[in-house]
Formats: structure tokens, sequence, C-alpha cells
């Protein structure tokens, strides 16, 4: 049962971050309702138009549909508020719930940072293979995007290029995107064929369609057709309103988080209308806005962080978030500042999804070597909020008597038993001054380009069978004049 609807008073307590208090929830709730019921929302889908028209809402206008209340209540409850996203294998899954971290990369950067230049250029074909090998190499990304957009393979197949490498380069659970909605429908049909046929994608979904909304009132024909066939076909589905504060949406927190919340509800109602108990993601990013100063769209902004996640517990649905990036244009200390702050935020709210690691400029721009140093802060934060094991053995209590205050601990088997238990940086430096600097002297960024080479050149992804890789290619919907995108 959702949370929303729980006749309880367990958050009369001190509440942890990524919560508010219930009536607080309730007024968002309330108020995100009152935008649906009076104001209403555009649909540029006439399927949408018509399932919603269904479901009991009043369209006027030829599609501005007014949704009452007790719809979306229903919606909200059909909604599974758990599941499962799983490997290639269809082992070891990402239990998507409330509260439960994952972390990976994001999609479509327009520039990469080049780990040995420094300098910023346009990416490759290459530069996609690279990053998800890399990905796949890094024990703790949990799942995968296809982090850059492609210069140099034609614009109309860079979706299907980057579907095909995900497949064909990591066993990783995948979330995608595509440029249209025919894209959307082929790289679907990759992956099911991957997983052995539709059916056996349905039993055990290896990937997630990711689905970018023009805004919490109008919802583009594009973003409804790619939720209406994902949804029918049973596929977890991710529905993200844009609700840019000051442009898209209230420049206050509260109302652009609140106007995002109701497109939220508008995409969650279509995906139960369609297909009941289909399952949905929601996006714990509402309400960020631009930086007034410069009119550049800002990463990880303090202020409405809390309230998003918070909608997300409320709803008890999994959440799309956000950490690991920066508004910064080089990997710089601004770079990690902001890592640190927004992974640490993402995962203390409760974010289910946490994407974008090693983004830099506002999306626009990607660094591998920013990605490995995200990656070690993603370990030792899993690290930090992992369970505590207490018990005597962990206590020690019979040790520290028989050390007593004169002794040490240092060449004790206890010691040796359970030294390998604490967290060591892969590529933070522990060392002393003269330790470090007998190893070269180098800086945290040199370590990371040094450590993208190394994975890069020694790490081998399972591979597909040749056949299937030739299946895959000739299942692409390629147009004539275009050459195939491998």
């Amino acid at each position: 049962m959702h949370a929303a609807y729980q006749n309880d008073d367990k958050h009369d307590q001190e509440l942890p971050f990524g919560r508010l208090p219930e009536e607080q929830c309730e007024q968002i709730h309330a108020a995100s309702l009152q935008i649906l019921e009076r104001t209403g929302v555009r649909l540029y889908d006439q399927e949408a138009i018509d399932l919603i028209k269904r479901g009991g809402a009043e369209v006027s206008d030829g599609n501005r549909a007014r949704i009452p209340r007790k719809l979306v209540e229903w919606a909200l409850k059909s909604a599974p508020t758990e599941f499962n996203l799983y490997d290639r294998h269809h082992q070891d899954p990402l239990h998507l719930r409330a509260g439960q971290s994952y972390y990976g990369p994001g999609s479509d950067c327009m520039t990469i940072i080049d780990h040995h230049t420094n300098e910023r250029r346009l990416p490759t074909r290459q530069d996609v293979r690279d990053g998800i090998k890399l990905c796949d190499a890094l024990a703790n990304i949990d799942f995968v995007m296809s982090m850059f957009l492609p210069s140099d393979v034609d614009y109309r197949l860079t979706d299907r290029y980057q579907m095909l490498v995900m497949l064909t380069e990591t066993t990783k659970p995948i979330l995608y995107v595509t440029n249209d909605f025919k894209g959307c429908v082929e790289a679907l049909a990759m992956a099911e064929l991957v997983s052995g046929g539709p059916e056996a994608f349905r039993a055990k979904p290896t990937a997630a369609g990711y689905i970018n909304v023009t805004n919490g009132l109008n919802h583009n024909q594009e973003a409804l057709e790619k939720l209406l066939y994902l949804a029918g076909k049973g596929v977890p589905l991710l529905y993200i309103p844009s609700a840019m504060g000051g442009i898209a949406g209230p420049i206050t927190p509260a109302g652009s988080v609140t106007l995002a919340n109701a497109g939220v509800l508008v995409g969650l109602l279509l995906s139960q209308l369609k297909r009941e108990g289909t399952p949905f993601i929601m996006t714990a990013m509402a309400g960020n806005a631009l930086d007034m100063r410069t009119m550049v769209s800002a990463y990880g902004q303090p202020e409405p962080k809390r309230l998003a996640f918070a909608m997300g517990h409320y709803y008890d649905l999994p959440m799309f978030g956000i950490g690991g990036c920066s508004n910064s244009k080089l990997v710089d200390q601004q770079a990690t500042s902001e890592a640190a702050l927004t992974l640490m935020s993402d995962t203390l709210g409760g974010a289910t999804l946490i994407h974008d690691i090693g983004y830099l400029e506002s999306g626009l721009c990607g660094s591998l070597a920013y990605l490995v140093i995200c990656e070690e802060m993603v370990s030792w934060i899993k690290k930090m909020t992992a369970p505590v094991e207490i018990d005597p053995e962990t206590l020690s209590v019979d040790l520290i008597d028989a050390v007593g205050p004169d002794g040490q601990f240092l060449d004790s088997e206890h010691t040796f038993k359970h030294f390998r238990k604490r967290w060591y940086p892969q590529l933070f430096d522990y060392r002393s001054y003269d330790q470090w600097q007998a190893v070269g002297g180098y800086s945290l960024g040199d370590r990371a380009s040094q450590a993208v080479d190394r994975i890069i050149g020694e790490h081998r992804p399972d591979p597909l069978p040749d056949t299937l890789i030739d299946e895959l290619q000739a299942r692409l919907d390629v147009p004539e004049d275009a050459p195939r995108p491998i």
C-alpha cells in the first residue's frame, strides 16, 4: 500500500533527510491535484486523450484534459511500489524502491573532456564504447546510460548505435533514451532479442525507457507515444516532465516541484490506464531553476531536493535522481565538491536511480576521468550507508580487556582477521607525503586519467555471440542513405 494512503503517525517523529512532515507532502499533493482538476493539461496524442476520457477526465478545446482526483488516486494505488531491473543474464537484480540507491552515468553529452589532453571536443563512437566498457568494469556503477552523443554517426542513428553498444559492451541494466518514437520501438526490440524474446524480457526486464516531457502542463506527442508503447508492453519507464523554475515553472521550489509533480501524475495515470501495474519511476530532480544571473541551467541546486525526495517517499514510488555531476567546465575543485554534495544528498534522500555521474557543464559535457573519481565517492558512500555489524566479535570487549591500557592491537589475530573489511581507496591517495612523492606525486586528476586507460585496456566485457550481434544489426531500421552504425 502506498505510504500516502496509510493512516499512521510514523512521520510525527524526527524525520530523516529526504522526508517532510506529512502535512507538507499533502499540501504539494493537493496543489498538484488542483492543477490537474482546475487548469488541466494539454495532451498531444489521440490515444492518450481517448484513454483519459474513458477514465473519467473532461477534455475540452480538443486536447485540454482536466483530471479528477479519484482517477489519480486510483493510479497511485495501481502502480507497483517496487520492482526489479536485471542484468543481461537475468541475474543480480537492482531492487527499485524508494530509499534504495543505485548509481550510473547519464545520456547524450554533446561534448567530452579528453582525459589525455584535457581538451573539450566532440565525442566519437569510440568514446561511447570506451565509456560503456569503463562502466562495465567499475564495481560501483550499477546501471548504464549511453553517456555521449557520437558526432561521427548519422544523427538519425545515434540512439540505435548507443543501444547496440550498451547491449554489447556491458551486462549491467540499461536506461535508454531515444531520439524519436521509432527509435524507442527499435531499441526495445533489440533488448528483447538479447533477452531471448518479449516474454523473457517482460518477466525479467533488463532495460527501462527514459522519457523526457515538455513540461508538467504540456505532454508532447513523442513522449506520450513512448509512454503508451512501453506501458502496453509492461516495460519499466521513467516519465520526467521539465519544470525549470522561472521558465517552465514557478521560480519558487515548492511551485516548481508541484508543477512537475502534476506532470508526473499524468504520466503515472496514463501508464496505468494503458496497462494496470506498469512499473513506473518518478522524478526526484524536479524544482531546479535557471541561474537568473547567467540564464544557464544549474545542476544540483540545494533548495528543491528535499521536496522532490519527499514526494517519492510520500507516494512510495522509485525515484530517478541526479548526482556525481557539476556545473564546472573542468574536472576541478568545483567539480569534485558538487559531485560529493549531490551524491550524498541524493543517497540520503533515498533516490533510487542516481544518474549523470561524470557529467559537467550542466549536462552538456562528460569526462571519463571524472566518472572514475565519482565512482570512488560512490564506493565510500556505499560503505558509509551499509548495515553495521555489531556483535561480541566486533564490539571486542574481551580483546580490549586482554590488551589493556598498556598494549596495542597491531599484531593481534583480531586485527589480521578483520582489517580487510575496512574501506580502502582505489583512487584517493592515503600515503604519506614521502610515499606519495616516491610513486610519482600524481594529482587525483592524473591518477584518474591513468586509471581510465588501464581499465579500458585491460577489461574485457562479457561478449555477445557474433550471430546475435549480426541479428541486432539486421533488426535496425536504417535509412537507405545511412551507413550501418557499426
